[in-house]
Protein backbone atom coordinates (compact mmCIF):
# COMPACT_ATOMS: atom_id res chain seq x y z
CA UNK A 1 0.00 0.00 0.00
CA UNK A 2 0.70 3.62 -0.49
CA UNK A 3 0.32 5.05 2.53
CA UNK A 4 0.17 8.97 3.73
CA UNK A 5 0.91 10.44 6.96
CA UNK A 6 -0.47 13.96 7.79
CA UNK A 7 -0.59 16.15 10.82
CA UNK A 8 2.76 15.59 12.30
CA UNK A 9 5.71 18.22 12.27
CA UNK A 10 7.79 15.78 10.51
CA UNK A 11 10.51 12.98 10.50
CA UNK A 12 13.26 12.48 12.20
CA UNK A 13 11.43 13.04 14.98
CA UNK A 14 13.41 15.42 17.42
CA UNK A 15 11.02 16.29 20.05
CA UNK A 16 7.13 15.76 20.28
CA UNK A 17 5.37 12.44 21.39
CA UNK A 18 3.29 12.51 18.03
CA UNK A 19 6.24 13.08 15.99
CA UNK A 20 7.93 10.24 18.06
CA UNK A 21 4.70 8.01 17.15
CA UNK A 22 5.01 8.65 13.62
CA UNK A 23 8.39 7.90 12.89
CA UNK A 24 8.79 4.88 14.42
CA UNK A 25 5.05 3.45 13.31
CA UNK A 26 6.50 4.88 9.55
CA UNK A 27 9.50 2.55 9.60
CA UNK A 28 7.52 -0.33 10.90
CA UNK A 29 5.21 -0.17 7.75
CA UNK A 30 7.98 -0.24 5.54
CA UNK A 31 9.52 -3.06 6.72
CA UNK A 32 5.89 -4.83 6.42
CA UNK A 33 6.70 -3.51 2.40
CA UNK A 34 4.82 -0.66 2.55
CA UNK A 35 5.85 2.70 0.76
CA UNK A 36 5.10 5.84 3.25
CA UNK A 37 5.12 9.59 2.74
CA UNK A 38 5.48 11.48 6.29
CA UNK A 39 4.61 15.41 5.39
CA UNK A 40 6.75 17.26 7.04
CA UNK A 41 7.49 21.12 7.99
CA UNK A 42 10.93 22.84 6.66
CA UNK A 43 11.12 24.86 10.06
CA UNK A 44 11.33 21.47 12.00
CA UNK A 45 13.15 19.37 9.85
CA UNK A 46 15.61 22.09 9.23
CA UNK A 47 15.68 21.41 5.51
CA UNK A 48 13.95 23.00 2.44
CA UNK A 49 14.88 19.55 0.53
CA UNK A 50 12.95 16.12 0.07
CA UNK A 51 15.09 13.02 1.44
CA UNK A 52 14.21 9.52 2.53
CA UNK A 53 15.31 7.90 5.58
CA UNK A 54 14.86 4.10 6.61
CA UNK A 55 13.02 3.88 3.91
CA UNK A 56 10.70 6.67 4.26
CA UNK A 57 9.68 9.69 1.76
CA UNK A 58 9.80 12.77 4.04
CA UNK A 59 8.05 15.35 1.43
CA UNK A 60 7.99 19.48 2.62
CA UNK A 61 4.91 21.14 2.11
CA UNK A 62 4.94 25.11 3.00
CA UNK A 63 2.63 26.33 6.12
CA UNK A 64 1.98 29.15 7.41
CA UNK A 65 4.19 29.29 10.53
CA UNK A 66 1.93 30.51 13.36
CA UNK A 67 0.32 29.23 16.43
CA UNK A 68 -2.83 28.98 15.45
CA UNK A 69 -2.21 28.59 11.41
CA UNK A 70 1.01 26.23 11.11
CA UNK A 71 -0.90 22.92 11.76
CA UNK A 72 -4.09 23.18 9.71
CA UNK A 73 -2.51 24.89 6.68
CA UNK A 74 0.00 22.59 6.54
CA UNK A 75 -2.01 19.37 6.78
CA UNK A 76 -4.29 21.33 3.82
CA UNK A 77 -1.58 21.25 1.50
CA UNK A 78 -0.84 17.93 2.38
CA UNK A 79 -4.10 16.56 2.06
CA UNK A 80 -4.18 18.37 -1.51
CA UNK A 81 -0.65 16.91 -2.37
CA UNK A 82 -1.64 13.74 -1.31
CA UNK A 83 -4.89 13.22 -3.38
CA UNK A 84 -3.08 14.16 -6.52
CA UNK A 85 -0.44 10.78 -5.72
CA UNK A 86 -3.43 8.28 -5.37
CA UNK A 87 -2.71 7.04 -1.54
CA UNK A 88 -4.22 4.01 -0.56
CA UNK A 89 -4.46 5.62 3.08
CA UNK A 90 -4.42 8.97 4.52
CA UNK A 91 -3.45 8.92 8.25
CA UNK A 92 -3.92 12.25 10.07
CA UNK A 93 -2.67 12.54 13.27
CA UNK A 94 -4.27 14.60 15.78
CA UNK A 95 -7.69 16.28 15.85
CA UNK A 96 -7.11 19.47 14.20
CA UNK A 97 -5.55 17.73 11.59
CA UNK A 98 -8.59 15.98 10.99
CA UNK A 99 -10.79 19.25 10.16
CA UNK A 100 -9.48 18.44 6.54
CA UNK A 101 -10.05 14.91 6.61
CA UNK A 102 -13.21 15.08 4.58
CA UNK A 103 -11.28 16.18 1.38
CA UNK A 104 -10.41 13.08 0.56
CA UNK A 105 -13.84 11.48 1.44
CA UNK A 106 -14.96 13.37 -0.92
CA UNK A 107 -12.65 14.05 -4.27
CA UNK A 108 -10.88 10.82 -3.51
CA UNK A 109 -13.04 7.92 -2.67
CA UNK A 110 -11.10 4.98 -3.20
CA UNK A 111 -8.41 6.07 -0.53
CA UNK A 112 -8.99 5.32 2.69
CA UNK A 113 -8.60 7.86 5.62
CA UNK A 114 -7.65 6.99 8.54
CA UNK A 115 -7.88 9.45 12.15
CA UNK A 116 -5.62 8.78 15.36
CA UNK A 117 -6.98 10.74 18.01
CA UNK A 118 -3.76 12.04 20.37
CA UNK A 119 -5.31 13.83 22.86
CA UNK A 120 -8.05 16.38 23.64
CA UNK A 121 -6.21 19.37 22.74
CA UNK A 122 -9.34 22.29 23.62
CA UNK A 123 -7.98 21.06 27.49
CA UNK A 124 -4.86 22.62 26.38
CA UNK A 125 -4.70 26.59 28.46
CA UNK A 126 -2.32 27.91 25.22
CA UNK A 127 -5.22 27.88 23.15
CA UNK A 128 -7.55 31.01 23.13
CA UNK A 129 -11.55 30.42 23.09
CA UNK A 130 -11.99 30.37 19.23
CA UNK A 131 -9.10 28.00 19.05
CA UNK A 132 -10.87 25.76 21.74
CA UNK A 133 -13.89 25.75 19.60
CA UNK A 134 -12.27 24.71 16.40
CA UNK A 135 -10.64 22.08 18.16
CA UNK A 136 -13.76 20.50 19.49
CA UNK A 137 -14.54 20.56 15.79
CA UNK A 138 -12.32 18.84 15.27
CA UNK A 139 -12.81 16.15 17.45
CA UNK A 140 -16.23 15.40 15.57
CA UNK A 141 -14.30 15.69 12.54
CA UNK A 142 -11.73 12.89 13.64
CA UNK A 143 -14.53 10.55 15.03
CA UNK A 144 -17.08 11.28 11.61
CA UNK A 145 -15.30 11.83 8.86
CA UNK A 146 -12.59 8.58 8.66
CA UNK A 147 -13.21 5.06 7.61
CA UNK A 148 -11.24 4.18 10.85
CA UNK A 149 -10.48 5.94 14.07
CA UNK A 150 -7.74 5.07 16.51
CA UNK A 151 -7.70 6.19 20.03
CA UNK A 152 -4.70 5.77 22.38
CA UNK A 153 -6.02 5.15 25.28
CA UNK A 154 -9.10 3.64 27.30
CA UNK A 155 -10.05 7.00 28.51
CA UNK A 156 -10.54 8.64 24.83
CA UNK A 157 -11.62 5.28 23.47
CA UNK A 158 -14.74 6.09 26.17
CA UNK A 159 -14.68 9.77 25.50
CA UNK A 160 -15.29 8.81 21.74
CA UNK A 161 -18.18 6.73 22.62
CA UNK A 162 -19.78 9.16 25.21
CA UNK A 163 -19.27 12.58 23.01
CA UNK A 164 -20.29 11.09 19.60
CA UNK A 165 -21.03 7.65 19.95
CA UNK A 166 -18.31 6.42 17.59
CA UNK A 167 -16.53 2.95 18.51
CA UNK A 168 -12.32 2.86 18.17
CA UNK A 169 -10.04 1.24 17.86
CA UNK A 170 -7.78 1.41 20.98
CA UNK A 171 -4.10 1.01 20.22
CA UNK A 172 -2.10 2.89 22.81
CA UNK A 173 1.51 4.57 21.62
CA UNK A 174 4.17 1.89 21.91
CA UNK A 175 7.62 1.96 22.88
CA UNK A 176 10.58 -0.75 22.73
CA UNK A 177 12.91 -1.18 25.76
CA UNK A 178 16.38 -0.20 25.06
CA UNK A 179 19.89 -0.42 26.55
CA UNK A 180 20.44 2.39 28.88
CA UNK A 181 23.63 4.62 27.49
CA UNK A 182 26.23 4.01 30.52
CA UNK A 183 27.97 7.22 29.15
CA UNK A 184 27.32 10.34 31.52
CA UNK A 185 29.48 12.99 29.51
CA UNK A 186 26.42 14.77 28.11
CA UNK A 187 25.12 15.14 31.52
CA UNK A 188 28.41 17.17 32.80
CA UNK A 189 26.94 20.48 30.70
CA UNK A 190 23.96 20.48 32.80
CA UNK A 191 26.09 19.74 36.38
CA UNK A 192 24.25 16.63 36.50
CA UNK A 193 24.67 14.01 38.36
CA UNK A 194 23.96 10.58 37.56
CA UNK A 195 21.21 9.33 39.96
CA UNK A 196 21.18 13.03 41.82
CA UNK A 197 18.62 14.71 39.75
CA UNK A 198 14.63 14.32 38.46
CA UNK A 199 13.29 15.25 35.39
CA UNK A 200 10.65 15.98 33.80
CA UNK A 201 10.98 15.70 30.06
CA UNK A 202 7.93 17.89 28.02
CA UNK A 203 6.88 20.95 26.41
CA UNK A 204 7.05 23.80 28.10
CA UNK A 205 3.22 24.66 28.10
CA UNK A 206 1.08 25.37 31.33
CA UNK A 207 -1.54 22.11 31.59
CA UNK A 208 1.68 20.11 31.76
CA UNK A 209 2.75 21.39 35.14
CA UNK A 210 6.08 22.52 35.57
CA UNK A 211 5.33 25.66 37.47
CA UNK A 212 3.22 22.59 40.03
CA UNK A 213 6.84 21.15 40.13
CA UNK A 214 8.88 23.90 40.72
CA UNK A 215 7.13 24.92 43.66
CA UNK A 216 6.89 21.61 44.88
CA UNK A 217 10.62 20.67 44.67
CA UNK A 218 11.65 24.31 46.59
CA UNK A 219 9.61 23.60 49.05
CA UNK A 220 10.43 20.30 49.48
CA UNK A 221 14.54 21.73 49.39
CA UNK A 222 13.26 24.17 51.89
CA UNK A 223 11.64 21.63 54.32
CA UNK A 224 14.26 18.97 54.29
CA UNK A 225 17.57 20.88 53.64
CA UNK A 226 19.63 18.38 55.96
CA UNK A 227 17.90 15.39 54.45
CA UNK A 228 20.82 13.71 52.63
CA UNK A 229 18.80 12.29 49.91
CA UNK A 230 17.64 15.77 49.54
CA UNK A 231 19.95 18.76 49.93
CA UNK A 232 22.38 17.62 46.58
CA UNK A 233 19.24 16.62 44.99
CA UNK A 234 18.73 18.77 41.44
CA UNK A 235 15.26 19.15 38.99
CA UNK A 236 16.10 19.20 35.67
CA UNK A 237 13.38 20.52 33.05
CA UNK A 238 13.64 19.21 29.91
CA UNK A 239 11.65 21.15 27.21
CA UNK A 240 11.07 24.69 25.54
CA UNK A 241 8.47 26.83 24.43
CA UNK A 242 5.66 25.87 22.29
CA UNK A 243 4.63 29.13 21.70
CA UNK A 244 4.43 29.83 25.43
CA UNK A 245 7.19 31.98 25.72
CA UNK A 246 5.66 34.40 28.50
CA UNK A 247 5.34 31.26 30.87
CA UNK A 248 8.43 30.25 30.40
CA UNK A 249 9.28 33.14 31.45
CA UNK A 250 7.38 32.92 34.51
CA UNK A 251 8.85 29.60 35.05
CA UNK A 252 12.32 30.69 34.88
CA UNK A 253 11.20 33.26 37.34
CA UNK A 254 10.08 31.17 39.90
CA UNK A 255 13.08 28.97 39.40
CA UNK A 256 15.54 31.81 39.83
CA UNK A 257 15.85 31.82 43.71
CA UNK A 258 16.69 27.78 43.54
CA UNK A 259 20.20 27.06 41.77
CA UNK A 260 19.37 23.39 41.89
CA UNK A 261 16.50 23.88 39.30
CA UNK A 262 18.40 23.38 35.65
CA UNK A 263 16.48 24.20 32.40
CA UNK A 264 18.35 22.07 29.67
CA UNK A 265 15.89 23.58 27.14
CA UNK A 266 14.74 20.62 24.02
CA UNK A 267 17.38 17.77 23.87
CA UNK A 268 17.46 14.75 21.57
CA UNK A 269 19.41 11.78 20.53
CA UNK A 270 21.89 11.04 22.83
CA UNK A 271 21.98 14.08 25.24
CA UNK A 272 17.90 12.75 25.84
CA UNK A 273 19.25 9.41 26.24
CA UNK A 274 21.09 10.32 28.74
CA UNK A 275 19.18 12.08 30.72
CA UNK A 276 16.53 9.79 30.91
CA UNK A 277 18.23 6.95 31.34
CA UNK A 278 20.72 8.41 34.43
CA UNK A 279 17.56 10.54 36.54
CA UNK A 280 16.71 8.82 40.00
CA UNK A 281 13.08 9.73 38.38
CA UNK A 282 10.87 11.26 36.34
CA UNK A 283 8.06 13.22 37.05
CA UNK A 284 5.22 14.17 35.22
CA UNK A 285 2.34 16.38 36.69
CA UNK A 286 0.58 17.07 33.70
CA UNK A 287 -3.73 17.73 34.11
CA UNK A 288 -3.97 16.72 30.00
CA UNK A 289 -2.82 13.61 28.37
CA UNK A 290 -3.78 11.44 25.83
CA UNK A 291 -0.76 8.47 26.66
CA UNK A 292 2.26 10.27 27.71
CA UNK A 293 5.17 9.51 25.52
CA UNK A 294 7.54 10.66 28.02
CA UNK A 295 6.43 8.50 31.30
CA UNK A 296 6.50 5.11 28.26
CA UNK A 297 10.08 5.98 27.41
CA UNK A 298 11.11 6.49 30.81
CA UNK A 299 9.12 3.18 32.23
CA UNK A 300 11.04 1.49 29.40
CA UNK A 301 14.45 3.04 30.89
CA UNK A 302 13.34 0.59 33.96
CA UNK A 303 12.62 4.37 35.89
CA UNK A 304 10.73 4.84 38.84
CA UNK A 305 7.92 7.49 37.73
CA UNK A 306 5.73 9.84 39.73
CA UNK A 307 2.67 10.99 38.21
CA UNK A 308 -0.26 12.87 38.48
CA UNK A 309 -3.73 10.88 38.85
CA UNK A 310 -5.34 11.43 35.51
CA UNK A 311 -6.79 8.59 33.77
CA UNK A 312 -4.06 8.35 31.38
CA UNK A 313 -1.60 7.93 33.94
CA UNK A 314 -3.67 5.04 35.70
CA UNK A 315 -3.73 3.25 32.55
CA UNK A 316 -0.28 3.36 33.06
CA UNK A 317 0.54 3.26 37.13
CA UNK A 318 -1.09 1.20 39.54
CA UNK A 319 1.02 2.06 42.22
CA UNK A 320 -0.28 4.55 45.12
CA UNK A 321 3.24 5.36 46.01
CA UNK A 322 3.54 6.45 42.46
CA UNK A 323 0.50 9.10 41.65
CA UNK A 324 -0.24 12.47 43.27
CA UNK A 325 -3.16 14.07 43.18
CA UNK A 326 -3.74 16.49 40.08
CA UNK A 327 -3.26 20.14 40.22
CA UNK A 328 -1.85 19.81 44.14
CA UNK A 329 1.24 21.06 45.38
CA UNK A 330 1.38 20.04 48.46
CA UNK A 331 0.40 16.38 48.07
CA UNK A 332 3.07 16.48 45.05
CA UNK A 333 5.62 17.75 47.73
CA UNK A 334 4.84 14.76 50.03
CA UNK A 335 4.85 12.18 47.41
CA UNK A 336 8.14 13.27 46.01
CA UNK A 337 9.70 13.08 49.92
CA UNK A 338 8.07 9.57 50.55
CA UNK A 339 9.34 8.08 47.34
CA UNK A 340 12.92 9.94 47.65
CA UNK A 341 12.84 8.26 51.31
CA UNK A 342 12.57 4.90 49.84
CA UNK A 343 15.62 2.06 50.24
CA UNK A 344 17.50 1.83 47.06
CA UNK A 345 16.29 -1.45 46.03
CA UNK A 346 12.56 -0.45 46.60
CA UNK A 347 13.25 2.63 44.19
CA UNK A 348 14.74 -0.15 41.76
CA UNK A 349 11.98 -2.27 42.12
CA UNK A 350 9.31 0.12 41.38
CA UNK A 351 11.73 0.65 37.68
CA UNK A 352 11.58 -2.79 37.18
CA UNK A 353 7.98 -2.65 37.58
CA UNK A 354 7.66 0.02 34.75
CA UNK A 355 9.83 -1.95 32.54
CA UNK A 356 8.01 -5.19 32.72
CA UNK A 357 4.74 -3.27 32.28
CA UNK A 358 6.24 -1.55 28.92
CA UNK A 359 7.58 -4.98 27.66
CA UNK A 360 3.91 -7.18 28.59
CA UNK A 361 1.64 -4.08 26.83
CA UNK A 362 2.96 -1.39 25.50
CA UNK A 363 6.13 -2.87 22.89
CA UNK A 364 6.12 -2.11 19.07
CA UNK A 365 5.38 -6.16 18.95
CA UNK A 366 2.33 -6.38 20.29
CA UNK A 367 0.77 -3.28 18.75
CA UNK A 368 1.75 -3.48 15.74
CA UNK A 369 -0.37 -6.35 14.65
CA UNK A 370 -3.24 -4.52 15.72
CA UNK A 371 -2.16 -1.51 13.35
CA UNK A 372 -1.59 -3.80 10.57
CA UNK A 373 -5.33 -5.80 10.88
CA UNK A 374 -6.65 -1.68 10.55
CA UNK A 375 -4.43 -1.06 7.63
CA UNK A 376 -5.01 -4.22 6.13
CA UNK A 377 -8.96 -4.28 6.32
CA UNK A 378 -8.72 -1.42 4.74
CA UNK A 379 -6.69 -2.84 1.98
CA UNK A 380 -9.01 -5.56 1.60
CA UNK A 381 -12.08 -3.22 0.91
CA UNK A 382 -10.17 -1.25 -1.30
CA UNK A 383 -8.97 -4.04 -3.76
CA UNK A 384 -12.87 -5.34 -3.91
CA UNK A 385 -13.28 -1.92 -4.84
CA UNK A 386 -10.97 -1.80 -7.59
CA UNK A 387 -12.00 -5.42 -8.65
CA UNK A 388 -15.47 -4.42 -8.66
CA UNK A 389 -15.22 -1.49 -10.57
CA UNK A 390 -12.67 -3.08 -12.97
CA UNK A 391 -16.03 -5.39 -13.41
CA UNK A 392 -18.30 -2.83 -13.98
CA UNK A 393 -16.01 -1.08 -16.83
Amino acid sequence: MKIAMIGQKGMPAVQGGVEKHVHELSIRLVEFGHKVTVYARKWYTGSYEDFKTEGVEVKHLPSIHTKHLDAITHSLTSTLHAIKNNYDVIHYHGVGPSLVSWIPRLFARKTKVIVTFHSIDRYHSKWNIFAKTILRLGEWTACKFPHETITISQSLQKYCINEFTTDTYCIPNAFDPKSAPTNTTELEKFGLEKDNYLVMISRLVPHKGAHLLIDAFSKLKLAHADDEKIKNLKLAIVGGSAYTDKYVKELHKMASTNNQIIFTDFQSGETLNQLYAHAKMLVHPSDNEGLPFTVLEAMSYSKPVLVSNIPEHLELIDDPRAIFTTRDTENLEKKLYNVLSLPEEKLQGMGQRNKNTIEKYYTWGKLMPKIIEVYGELADERNEELIASEGVA
